[in-house]
C-alpha cells in the first residue's frame, strides 16, 4: 500500500515473483468510471472507493479460500479501506512503501502513460493514514534500489509453513 507513484506495482510484482506467488494489481479492480475520474485529474470520493476495494477483498478470500498466495498492489490509504481488504483475517498482510512526497513527485513527474495524473500527489498524501501498530505493517523505505525494498520486506515477512 501507498500513495501513487510508491511503486505499488513494481515492488509488488518483484516481491511475487521473489515468493513464488501471484501478483494481482489493485488498478484492474477500479470500474472504468473510477478510472476515467481520475485520469481527468478528479480525486475518487469513498462512494467510489467502496465497490473497488470489495472486488479486491473478495479476490483476496476468493484466493485464500483455493490455498493460493499472492500480493496485491492497492493504495489502501486509509484505515477503513484497510479494514475491508483485511477483515479481521490474520493471514494477510500490510506493506506500507514509505517514501517523501518530492521523492514521490519526482518518480511520478519521469511517469509515462499511468492514468492517474501527478497533480493528484497531493490529494494521495491529504489522504493518507500510515498504518497503525495494531494493524500489524510492514513498513519500508521507498528510497532503495528495488532489490533492497524487496529484500528488507522478505527479512520482516513471517510466512507460516
Amino acid at each position: 500500500m501507498g500513495v501513487s507513484g510508491s511503486g505499488k506495482s513494481t515492488i509488488a510484482d518483484w516481491l511475487a515473483v521473489r515468493m513464488g506467488w501471484r501478483y494481482e494489481d489493485g488498478d484492474k479492480f477500479h470500474p472504468s468510471g473510477n478510472v476515467a475520474k481520475m485520469s481527468a485529474g478528479q480525486p475518487l470520493t469513498d462512494e467510489d472507493r467502496w465497490p473497488w476495494l470489495q472486488a479486491i477483498a473478495d479476490e483476496i478470500d476468493r484466493l485464500s479460500g483455493t490455498g493460493q498466495r499472492a500480493v496485491v498492489a492497492c493504495s489502501a490509504l486509509k484505515r477503513a479501506y484497510r479494514d475491508i481488504l483485511v477483515h479481521g483475517r490474520d493471514d494477510v498482510r500490510i506493506i506500507f512503501l514509505n517514501g517523501t512526497q518530492d521523492l514521490i513527485a519526482s518518480r511520478l513527474a519521469a511517469r509515462k502513460g499511468h492514468f492517474m495524473p501527478p497533480g493528484l500527489l497531493a490529494s494521495q498524501f491529504k489522504t493518507l493514514e500510515p498504518p497503525r501498530p495494531d494493524e500489524r505493517p510492514i513498513t519500508v523505505s521507498i528510497d532503495a534500489p528495488v532489490e533492497a525494498i524487496v529484500d528488507d520486506i522478505v527479512s520482516q515477512l513471517k510466512v507460516p509453513s
